[in-house]
């Protein structure tokens, strides 16, 4: 009996060896969870036989830290969850390791080839489409034109009213070139850029003249040409005693919705004349004592851009980048969390897959819920203790010694016994 019990026991740290063995190779590998070899008696009856190893528990819950990669499409997740990906037969799987990357089809994937499962979204939409690959966009995004030009200033109340007359209009366009107004006809000029249909870009220049002691009359020209803004289409900007914005033409800013100053373009595109309508909003715009100062002065609109990459964002946004500065959001990543994600089966030592014990995935997307949300240009490492791993593997030495020392021992004394009869 005594054989067999050392045996077992013999047996059993082996296989803890093994175990304690794998999480120190893993040790640098992302994503990595480890495991331990869990002891039980064995029982002939009502007579111990010695050892085995019952169960082996992965420390799933334990996060590992995190690594800066300063590499757009890697992603880390603080706290629950797993990403979920598709192997080649459609099952899913589910890892904490987000190395992603575009396949050869435009399809977001894994470090291992694996489809990454998540929320398709079109551009401009908060709306996620159902669970399904990720695909990301190539190509070319088209021109949007202008329609809203927002501009808020501090226009000066130490201004003076300027004594000469602006001139802004062009009495012949076709041969002479465009004439620009006195400098001493306006109190202040800003240029804003717009864009037509077509992706061309326009300057906007606003002359700022101040007519009385609380009134701010505003002239346009395009593209340096007074004469491609029709006459007529003056903005009058009206403040209060305290210096804050009253009225927009005549009409209260107080008002629902907020009044707004349109501007009717004819943009002269190489011999085309191309209509823009533009939405001015001179809102929060105010007249202070002290310095003209301009603290917005943006647009909408862009010109045609071609798709340059992706990054990955904390709320699992995945986001295409163009030439043209434009960030668009396609999609986003899911995460899965399980009510007992102890219970995973390990398909590898970084993917897992759900079973009976695990219990039903719930898929939503970072910070929703129970899911943590993600770490960007970031990945998780190994949650293993080497020192930890190492003192383990000494008291394995120790053990599987005493029990060599238990087999040694038995043969001796059934030599003995041997010799004796």
């Amino acid at each position: 009996m005594g054989f067999d019990i050392a045996m077992s026991g013999i047996q059993a740290i082996n296989e803890q060896l093994g175990t304690i063995s794998n999480n120190i190779a893993n040790a640098g590998t992302f994503g990595f969870k480890s495991s331990r070899a869990n002891f039980a008696s064995q029982y002939a009856g009502d007579q111990a036989s010695g050892t085995k190893i019952g169960s082996v528990s992965q420390s799933i819950g334990n996060i590992g830290n995190t690594t800066q990669t300063g590499r757009g499409m890697d992603a880390a997740i603080n706290g629950r969850g797993f990403f979920v990906v598709q192997d080649g037969l459609g099952a899913p799987q589910y890892t904490r390791v987000g190395i992603f990357d575009s396949d050869a089809n435009g399809f977001l994937v894994d470090q291992a080839g694996r489809r990454v499962q998540g929320f398709a979204q079109a551009p401009g939409s908060t709306v996620l489409g159902p669970l399904g690959d990720l695909t990301l966009p190539g190509g070319q995004i088209p021109a949007v034109a202008t329609t809203k030009l927002t501009y808020t200033s501090n226009f000066s109340a130490d201004w003076k009213v300027p004594v000469a007359t602006a001139v802004f209009e062009d009495p012949n366009p076709t041969t002479l070139p465009p004439k620009v107004p006195d400098p001493s006809s306006y109190n202040m000029s800003r240029v804003s850029v717009a864009y037509d249909a077509r992706g061309n870009q326009h300057s906007i220049t606003q002359y700022f003249i101040k007519t009385d002691a609380s009134t701010v009359t505003v002239k346009y020209a395009v593209d340096g040409n007074p004469s491609g803004t029709p006459v007529n289409q003056d903005a009058v900007l009206k403040f209060n005693s305290d210096g804050k914005l009253e009225t927009i033409n005549g009409t209260a800013i107080t008002e629902v919705p907020p009044p707004t100053h349109t501007l009717a373009l004819a943009l002269n595109n190489n011999g085309a004349v191309d209509p823009l309508t533009i939405s001015v909003d001179y809102l929060g715009g105010t007249m202070y004592a002290g310095e003209a100062s301009t603290s917005v002065n943006k647009s909408d609109g862009y010109g045609a851009g071609n798709f340059t990459g992706t990054e990955i964002d904390r709320d699992g946004s995945l986001i295409a980048k163009y030439s043209n500065g434009q960030r668009q959001t396609v999609g986003k990543i899911a995460l899965a969390t399980f009510p007992s994600e102890t219970s995973l089966v390990p398909t590898s030592d970084t993917s897992w897959s759900a079973n009976l014990a695990s219990g039903t995935p719930l898929y939503t997307t970072p910070g929703v819920g129970m899911a943590g949300s993600l770490s960007t240009s970031a990945l998780e490492n190994s949650n293993v203790d080497v020192t930890t791993e190492l003192v383990g593997l000494m008291t394995a030495q120790r053990n599987y010694q005493a029990n060599s020392k238990v087999l040694q021992t038995e043969s001796t004394v059934l030599q003995s016994l041997m010799q004796a009869m």
